[in-house]
């Protein structure tokens, strides 16, 4: 159902190429007053979403329990990279953490409205926000 969805949302966006900024990939991972901050740097996809799955893993296990992952670099989302996130809540929530999104752009916000996923995070517009609550 979530495949679906995504792909309506992806045929509604407009497509346009991505920029050699936004082909790289990259994470970055910090630690802010008890939180794990990490920045996400281009775009989620296929790719590299198992990077991000086990920097996060490797964190939760490590003992921390509050995560914001931060969109404010990030151009594209795939299903696949949708997929790791509902599936790093999932495992967080277990171990009694949470995990937050900030600083989605209005396309990645719309994606995650139409995907009813707004409803599974809490997301808020910087990353400021999502540190301050906790």
């Amino acid at each position: 159902m979530i495949v679906r969805l995504y792909r309506r949302v992806a045929a509604r966006l407009a497509w346009r190429p991505l920029s050699n900024r936004e082909r790289e990939m990259g994470f970055q991972v910090s630690r802010t007053g008890g939180v794990t901050l990490v920045e996400v740097e281009g775009q989620l996809i296929v790719g590299n979403r198992q990077e991000l799955k086990q920097k996060v893993l490797e964190h939760l296990e490590g003992g921390d329990r509050k995560f914001v992952i931060d969109f404010a670099n990030t151009g594209y989302i795939d299903s696949s990279g949708l997929g790791v996130l509902v599936s790093l809540s999932k495992k967080i929530r277990e171990q009694g953490g949470e995990l937050r999104l900030s600083s989605l752009n209005e396309d990645l916000r719309t994606l995650f409205e139409l995907t009813k996923l707004d409803t599974l995070f809490r997301i808020t517009d910087t990353k400021e926000q999502a540190l301050a609550g906790f």
